[in-house]
């Protein structure tokens, strides 16, 4: 992955996961990670690889998300202390990851852990 990042800050954090999808669908990018300010109304996503993957990746997600961006910008070689930033962020966000992990924390609590509901019950009684 190059040294380029994007940030794209966006309302709300469903419009967030939308700009996303987009951005990596898009390009060679990878996620680094994400701010959530005011109880996720306004969040920041941090992405990086080359400048012109990058770029493109922040453009088309710009042009095609189900909300309007606060603001978007690429940086193609960041200050060292732009880097300080990203990395705090990053560490915060790993943190968050592996407390929730750690804490055994299931977001589908009577699915199988993957997603798709099995073992779940059935209100209806049916199988």
């Amino acid at each position: 992955m190059g040294n380029s990042y994007g940030f794209f800050e966006i309302p709300s954090t469903t419009a967030a996961i939308d700009a996303l999808d987009i951005m990596c669908k898009t390009a060679d990018v990878e996620f680094v990670t994400w701010e959530k300010k005011l109880g996720g109304r306004l969040v920041t996503i941090i992405i990086k690889g080359n400048v012109s993957a990058v770029t493109q990746s922040i453009e088309t997600a710009a042009a095609s998300v189900i909300k309007t961006p606060a603001a978007y910008t690429v940086i193609a070689s960041p200050h060292e202390e732009v880097m300080r930033l990203i990395e705090i962020s990053a560490s915060r966000f790993k943190q968050e990851e592996d407390a929730d992990g750690a804490s055994g924390k299931d977001d589908n609590p009577g699915g199988d852990g993957q997603g798709n509901g099995e073992g779940a019950s059935n209100p209806d009684g049916d199988s």
